[in-house]
Formats: C-alpha cells, sequence, structure tokens
C-alpha cells in the first residue's frame, strides 16, 4: 500500500495547518477548532494520532520543547511535506458530507412529540447562532490584521468565512421556517397530513439547478 493511500483528510488538514507555522498538538486542536474543524470536524484524540502519522512518513519532523516549564513536542513540516500537500491540493475534493442528530430526530417525529421536535429546532437554532458567534470572533481578528498570519491568509480565510456565513444563515432560516410548521402540527403527528401541493412547492425550489443550466 503507498503512502499516499494510508493519509487521510484529516492528516492533511493537519499537515496545512504545519505549513502555516510549527505546531505543538495542544496548538493544533485549538487551530483545528477554529478553522479546519468547522467543515471537517474530527474528536481531539483523533487529532493527537496524526501528527505522529505525518513524522512515520517524513511529513514533518518533531522536537522537544517547552512552555515554561511544561514540555511539548513541536511538529514542523519537511520539504516532503510541504510538496505532499502540494500534490493533495492539485486534487479536486469532495462534496460536502451532512451530519445532523436534529434533522435525523425530525424524519421520524410523527413516532414521537410535537414539544420533541420543536426542542430539536430550538437546538438547531441555538447552534447556528453561536457557530456564527464564533466565525465573527475570527473573522474581526483577519479584518483588523495589518500584517503577520492574519493578514497573510486573509485571501483564503474569505473563502470560507463566506461558506460559513451561509451555511449558518440557511440553518436559523431553516428552523425558523420548520418551526413555524410544526407548531401548526397536532400533538398526534402521525395524524398530521398535508397537501401534495406543498410538496411540490419545496421540489419547485429544489430545481434551481436546472434553471442554470437550462440555457
Amino acid at each position: 500500500m503507498s503512502r499516499r493511500s494510508r493519509l487521510t483528510t484529516t492528516t492533511y488538514g493537519v499537515l496545512g495547518l504545519l505549513a502555516v507555522r510549527p505546531h505543538s498538538t495542544y496548538e493544533l486542536a485549538k487551530a483545528m477548532d477554529r478553522s479546519v474543524g468547522r467543515v471537517w470536524p474530527r474528536a481531539q484524540s483523533k487529532l493527537f494520532e496524526e501528527p505522529k502519522k505525518l513524522v512515520e512518513h517524513g511529513y514533518a519532523t518533531a522536537r522537544d520543547d517547552a512552555v515554561g516549564r511544561r514540555p511539548r513536542t513541536l511538529y514542523t513540516i519537511t520539504p516532503d511535506g510541504r510538496r505532499a500537500l502540494a500534490d493533495w491540493l492539485a486534487e479536486p475534493g469532495q462534496g460536502p458530507a451532512l451530519e445532523f442528530e436534529g434533522l435525523v430526530k425530525l424524519i421520524f417525529a410523527d413516532h414521537g412529540s410535537r414539544d420533541g421536535a420543536l426542542a430539536s429546532l430550538a437546538r438547531a437554532r441555538r447552534w447556528a447562532v453561536e457557530q456564527n458567534a464564533g466565525s465573527i470572533e475570527a473573522g474581526e481578528k483577519f479584518a483588523a490584521a495589518e500584517d503577520g498570519l492574519y493578514a497573510e491568509r486573509r485571501a483564503t480565510a474569505l473563502l470560507l468565512g463566506a461558506f460559513l456565513t451561509d451555511f449558518y444563515k440557511l440553518v436559523a432560516d431553516w428552523a425558523d421556517w420548520a418551526t413555524g410548521e410544526v407548531e401548526g402540527w397536532p400533538e398526534d403527528i402521525s395524524s398530521h397530513r398535508i397537501s401534495a401541493d406543498r410538496t411540490r412547492e419545496v421540489l419547485e425550489q429544489a430545481r434551481w439547478s436546472e434553471e442554470e443550466h437550462s440555457g
């Protein structure tokens, strides 16, 4: 098996962060939360394995360091690592994979209660607001920077920020719309029926890609 085939998107996400500057595992975890982790969430326990994997592949080096009296391992990208990152970046990335527990629960809401469905929608909206607040905080740092890494990386951060802004707003707007729908449901959700015309209304909205390519 080739070395490339054993590396994952998470591995390359870590490698990309090391391309910006050397990081300890603690710093990598914080950096992932602020950037890569917003679109590629992974458990911190899994994240801590990735720098060691990069060292094994010759894509990073590790050296003992310290912050005050606290020891740490500092990881730095190698020339081979930069080439591997460039090769990976040259390949088109896949589209997003949606993972949304609240929406899974809403799929089966007719076996539960209206209050339960409303609670899932309220939580989804809070999530969108909370995540957007973090995105704004990060964006303010990029906007205010005169020099340094924030200013140097402003162009690529703009792409991520614009996507997250639209995504969080989409979730919040959808949660508001869906809450209005569910509030009109009876207590016995399984008895609720809507007309086929309502389904067709949503279906027509789904035809946006056909309209764009029809010419």
